[in-house]
């Protein structure tokens, strides 16, 4: 076939287009395909909601017309190369698809492109988070799901620590710890997130307990009490100053 083709529809043909356009419009945005529609049907859901929230397709559904579609191919892509969105998975695929995200958000992150592994790792995690949600919780099949997700998680934050993200960090750091007590990595990760939003006793104490579980760390973790120690002597300084110029008004 040709690169671009024009593909006639006629009136008949289109009348769920504007369903159709709107859950495209809304992959395209990163979004559920599927946000906002109720489980009926397609006529039943034109019916429901008063706007798509696009003004063009909000009058195509008022005024049904042929429509002809520019059909343009951007590139072909070879079998087995194409990686489906989470959503569009069946279980079977996410289940499969998770080592291979995993590996290439550790790809990126050694090139230097956090943000991009970020988004891989997270992705991994929708996948197996998504599996979880059909099991019951605390039953070995949800256990040996969640245990996948832990280091996909600890990578996430890892890559939020970088990006300055750091309230992200406690939340899943503290998430993996209400159900592993003993997870040196979450203990160390949380510390230097507290570290940086300036939560002194709780870094602290986020360290200790890292040396109590891995006493071999103990290089590491002097290096980041070191670093904290001398934040606070620049910021104690910084303070005296700007009070000093308060005071003296």
């Amino acid at each position: 076939p040709s690169p671009k083709s024009r593909l006639p529809f006629l009136p008949q043909h289109v009348v769920l287009y504007p369903l159709v356009s709107k859950s495209l419009r809304n992959i395209a945005a990163g979004k559920d395909p599927l946000e906002g529609q109720r489980h009926c049907c397609s006529i039943a859901q034109m019916h429901e909601h008063y706007s798509l929230g696009y003004p063009d397709l909000d009058e195509l559904q008022k005024n049904p017309q042929p429509l002809i579609f520019d059909i343009e191919v951007l590139k072909v892509e070879p079998p087995g190369s194409y990686q489906q969105d989470p959503w569009a998975m069946t279980d079977e695929e996410k289940l499969q698809a998770v080592p291979q995200i995993h590996k290439e958000g550790n790809e990126l992150y050694r090139q230097g492109k956090v943000p991009e592994a970020a988004a891989k790792y997270y992705d991994a995690i929708a996948c197996l988070k998504n599996l979880q949600m059909k099991e019951q919780p605390g039953s070995p099949d949800w256990i040996e799901l969640d245990q996948k997700i832990t280091p996909l998680l600890l990578n996430y934050c890892q890559c939020k620590l970088q990006c300055e993200e750091y309230y992200e960090v406690l939340d899943h750091c503290s998430s993996i710890l209400n159900k592993y007590e003993d997870n040196v990595k979450a203990y160390f990760k949380r510390g230097k997130a507290h570290a940086a939003v300036w939560n002194v006793a709780e870094a602290q104490a986020d360290f200790a307990k890292v040396l109590a579980l891995d006493p071999s760390l103990r290089p590491v973790v002097s290096k980041e009490l070191r670093s904290l120690e001398a934040r606070l002597r620049e910021k104690d300084a910084e303070d005296k100053i700007r009070f000093k110029g308060i005071f003296s008004q």
